[in-house]
């Protein structure tokens, strides 16, 4: 059992169905529609339950308990945070350096696995995790050094609208991350603008939070800096595809 925004609930149909194992992905009422038929069209069961991802994991968490099943935790298991650092191995593996990167931040798992691997093989490179400045709570409670949770979030990046963060994950951020960024909607469309006009991408708002922040801060960038981002999805909703294609046609 999980909950998902969407693309943790494909791995995890992906995953399961190689290994022959059900899966049921709690997943909130507006969830993407595409996402939701990818994890349906895995085999996994899909259970719309609540009015956003958090309250999509609490269900999980309790039909799990309830029915004697593993509640499987993006952000929480080591072991998931080991898999995305995996990320951070490909990007160094031909020696390449970089003075930041750029990282897009929901749960924490992607975060602190990659990382985890830059501070150790790699550790003048700068962490940052970019947020939406609608769901910041994560970057509340990072700078606070305190959980602090919001009762609502109000962002196009649903794949990292947070509303409570994970404490474990909050914790192994103090060791791997340098500094947490917020970028508000406009930043995001512009992201998701020049990754499709760049690199044909039409990225969805949370995996063009890193291309966000690298533009909105390019005038402070020092010479030469060499900036690195992960770009962490390319599943947009159709009604906010329809919708930005129209608005970046116009522009």
């Amino acid at each position: 059992v999980c909950a998902s925004a969407g693309n943790w609930g494909l791995a995890m149909a992906h995953a399961c169905k190689q290994h022959g194992l059900p899966l049921s992905v709690f997943v909130a009422d507006n969830a993407n529609p595409l996402k939701v038929a990818g994890i349906c069209a895995l085999g996994a069961k899909v259970i719309c339950m609540g009015a956003d991802f958090d309250q999509a994991k609490q269900a999980a968490a309790r039909f799990a308990k309830q029915n004697g099943s593993l509640f499987v935790e993006d952000g929480r298991q080591a072991a998931i945070t080991e898999g995305a650092g995996t990320i951070a191995v490909e990007m160094l593996a031909n020696g390449d350096t970089f003075d930041t990167l750029l990282v897009p931040l929901g749960n924490g798992a992607l975060i602190n696995g990659v990382g985890r691997w830059f501070k150790a093989s790699s550790p003048a490179t700068r962490v940052i995790g970019i947020c939406p400045q609608g769901a910041d709570a994560t970057w509340q409670s990072w700078r606070r050094g305190t959980l602090v949770t919001n009762d609502r979030v109000d962002t196009m990046a649903d794949g990292v609208a947070v509303r409570a963060p994970i404490t474990e994950a909050l914790e192994d951020m103090r060791d791997v991350v340098d500094d947490i960024w917020l970028v508000d909607e406009a930043r995001i469309e512009e992201g998701m603008r020049l990754g499709l006009e760049h690199l044909g991408l039409l990225l969805e708002p949370a995996g063009a939070l890193g291309l966000a922040a690298a533009y909105a801060m390019r005038d402070q960038w020092p010479q030469g800096a060499h900036i690195a981002t992960i770009l962490t999805g390319a599943n947009p909703s159709p009604i906010l595809t329809a919708s930005l294609l129209a608005a970046f046609a116009d522009t």
